[in-house]
């Protein structure tokens, strides 16, 4: 099944905590359908947070799109900005 990546910047770390409890339910959700291969925040130089790195597999871009749109990141404003691409695995070589 296809991979995509949401990659996305957020300003505002107060944002990101008040709304972290919701989006790590959305996260599990993900995870408990087998769907969810990586998430993780983005990290400056001083490891603050800087954004998110998140990366499902989807039959589609729009079924990613779709479900990317759900995470209450992104239903709460907290990105500054953000894209979803279509990513493939290379690494990890799969036996």
């Amino acid at each position: 099944m296809p991979l995509y990546a949401l990659i996305a910047r957020d300003p505002d770390p107060d944002r990101r905590a008040r709304t972290r409890p919701a989006h790590i339910e959305h996260m599990n959700r993900l995870d408990d359908a087998g769907r969810l291969r990586h998430g993780g925040p983005l990290l400056r130089g001083d490891n603050q947070v800087a954004g998110s790195l998140i990366i499902l597999e989807a039959d589609s871009l729009e079924e990613a799109k779709a479900t990317y749109a759900q995470d209450p990141y992104i239903v709460n404003d907290v990105f500054e900005n953000y894209d979803v691409v279509e990513t493939k695995r290379i690494y990890p070589r799969q036996s």
